[in-house]
């Protein structure tokens, strides 16, 4: 392709960016039903109408507040999991009861149950 050329479909390709409205009849009521998805979405009216006609998926910010949850709980697993590593290796005798350990898998089991509950919210929301 010739520089020309090129210069002339790069040229032609910024022109045809997001350059050309699109109108849409509505209700008041579907206005703001409409701007509030679009604010739950963290994103304009436009970029929302131009996300929903193009059936793209269009995520609202609660899932980053679950997400944030879920990476908080995940930090917690990990703290856990460096306390049973520690334990487990330690000389036999000078490590942690097995009473501590059961308590420690018992707190695992309850995370595990939180992050499960997260995802869900998560996941079932969206359906």
């Amino acid at each position: 392709m010739s520089t020309k050329r090129r210069s002339k479909y790069r040229l032609e390709q910024r022109a045809r960016r997001r350059g050309k409205p699109v109108e849409v009849w509505v209700t008041d009521e579907e206005k703001a039903e409409i701007d509030a998805r679009a604010n739950s979405a963290g994103l304009s009216r436009s970029a929302y109408m131009r996300a929903a006609g193009l059936n793209h998926r269009v995520g609202a910010i609660a899932d980053l507040d679950a997400v944030r949850d879920l990476v908080k709980v995940n930090g917690d697993f990990g703290r856990l999991a460096g306390l049973l590593k520690l334990w487990l290796a330690e000389k036999r005798g000078q490590g942690a009861r097995p009473f501590d350990v059961e308590a420690l898998m018992m707190q695992f089991r309850e995370l595990q149950h939180q992050t499960r509950a997260i995802m869900s919210r998560i996941v079932f929301k969206k359906k």
